[in-house]
């Protein structure tokens, strides 16, 4: 049984279309990346998995339960979490505070099990040493670090991952792929948004692209990107027949 199963997830905003009868499923423990141009509805496949946006058709199964009519905040409690593209940190709290919000009310615990979560994330995402430091304060690395370690305060089976290599040095990406090594291998299933390529191919056991909000490839990275489709249609070559 999949972990997470989309099927035919339908969504338009007027005449724009930003998903088209998207179907594809996760195994626990899989990390899957999606790449895809600009504009092709990858963010807003992550808002209709996390329900922050609702499908206009289509079913998401997780856990092998239907959660289409779940709002975001119990889906987060059921078990998926996400970063953002653009960091979004409570700037005048804390660094160990902004996951605090996320270890008491996604992942549900409070006193000194939600103070022993947040140490943990901390130190997994070396932050540990920035935890009293304001949120707004942080370098762009360490904000990128913080939307990790909020979504994985909410100790999620499920995380999602936002271009969150987007900006970052090559020293800094390459720090970066570790640390989401680590999290995969601490039994945690991801789904990976990305235009740094190389890092995704660092990561990821199978690659999905989405253009115009649908699926027009899947499978094993390498031949992904040496296809003609993911050429013509992501990286904006023509290629001879």
């Amino acid at each position: 049984m999949p972990l997470l199963e989309l099927q035919n997830l339908t969504k338009s905003y007027g005449a724009i279309t930003v998903a088209d009868r998207l179907s594809y499923d996760v195994a626990e423990g899989e990390a899957l990346g999606v790449i895809g141009p600009n504009g092709a509805g990858k963010t807003s496949m992550f808002n209709l998995i996390t329900g922050t946006v609702p499908a206009a058709s289509g079913d998401v199964m997780f856990k092998g339960e239907r959660i289409t009519g779940l709002s975001a905040a119990a889906r987060c409690r059921a078990g998926i979490a996400r970063s953002f593209q653009v960091p979004q940190p409570f700037g005048a709290m804390s660094v160990f505070e902004n996951v605090l919000v996320a270890a008491t009310q996604g992942a549900g615990e409070s006193g000194q099990a939600a103070d022993d979560l947040c140490l943990d994330v901390l130190d997994r995402t070396g932050l540990l040493k920035r935890a009293n430091v304001a949120a707004g304060g942080l370098t762009l690395l360490e904000r990128k670090r913080l939307e990790l370690a909020r979504a994985l305060g909410a100790r999620p089976a499920l995380l999602l991952l936002d271009e969150i290599a987007g900006g970052l040095t090559e020293q800094e990406c390459r720090s970066l792929i570790e640390t989401i090594n680590d999290v995969r291998a601490s039994g945690v299933t991801i789904i990976w948004i990305e235009h740094v390529v190389h890092a995704l191919l660092a990561v990821v056991d199978r690659l999905i692209v989405i253009d115009f909000g649908k699926k027009i490839a899947e499978g094993e990275p390498q031949a992904i990107m040496a296809s003609k489709a993911v050429q013509e249609i992501y990286l904006g070559i023509e290629v001879d027949a």
